[in-house]
């Protein structure tokens, strides 16, 4: 990371495409899939396609909130022997570039504990990171110690979050990840209708930017919901399309990621 805080790249960039008129490309990787080795060529794609921000996911064994595309992608991972300690020294070999954030269950980061864990994110130049299965009410402990970091600890949002998650979320940073749909990670056909409703509730409770992600698969929907919120995440589809071209997956990643920015910048 450059001088600024991860928590400030992670708002240089939302600012950076809301000067453009358009929503924030966030595309998500596995690291280790289809091996640990590509992940910088993977990276460099995803930053020539147009992202904005990536999320780099740490396999895990039992994903709760993973779909099978992810699922698949995280064995893969771990059969092949791809350790947090492996992801975070080959993290901290690349150029700085456009913020990046883990997305991990909390097993692997209390095995590490939290604190060395928010430490060692940093020196890997990560700017955050997304805890899914970690309550936000018992996030505390995790936020103190990535806030000394300068890091984001990113929230997730559902369509059954309450009015009391919402009124919590004044204390997040970086950035507030609305999940568009019930249920686990997967590429969908069509967008839930209640998306923008529960856009405006998040708005209502805290002033971060707001990303969409579960679902987005093509850039017909990434436009649609680049006018809905501040940024559109995808990740099975995108995996989807490093499985089907595994002997090519950086340009897999270039190829499915800069159709969609070219829909975001059309808007």
């Amino acid at each position: 990371m450059s001088e600024r805080s991860g928590s400030e790249a992670i708002q240089a960039a939302f600012m950076a495409a809301k000067a453009s008129d358009r929503a924030a490309l966030i595309p998500f990787f596995t690291a280790g899939f289809p091996t640990l080795g590509v992940l910088p060529d993977l990276v460099k794609a995803a930053e020539d396609g147009g992202a904005d921000i990536i999320e780099i996911g740490i396999p895990f064994s039992d994903p709760l909130a993973d779909g099978p595309v992810l699922q698949q992608a995280a064995s893969e991972a771990l059969a092949q022997g791809t350790r947090v300690q492996a992801i975070l020294d080959l993290l901290g070999q690349l150029p700085t570039g456009i913020p990046r954030v883990f997305l991990t269950y909390v097993n692997p980061v209390l095995r590490r504990g939290y604190v060395p864990f928010a430490a060692e994110a940093r020196e890997a130049g990560m700017a955050g990171a997304i805890v899914p299965d970690l309550p936000w009410t018992e996030s505390s402990e995790l936020a103190r110690a990535f806030q000394h970091q300068g890091l984001a600890l990113i929230p997730l949002v559902a369509p059954t979050s309450t009015d009391k998650h919402m009124r919590a979320l004044k204390s997040a940073h970086g950035f507030v990840y609305a999940v568009s749909v019930t249920g686990v990670t997967g590429a969908r056909q069509g967008i839930d209708g209640g998306v923008e409703a529960m856009v405006a509730r998040i708005r209502q409770a805290v002033d971060l930017p707001v990303a969409i992600g579960f679902g987005i698969s093509t850039p017909e929907q990434a436009r649609r919901l680049g006018h809905v919120a501040d940024g559109v995440i995808v990740g099975s589809a995108l995996t989807q399309a490093l499985m089907a071209k595994r002997a090519n997956p950086a340009q897999a990643v270039y190829d499915f990621l800069h159709p969609m920015r070219l829909a975001l910048d059309s808007r």
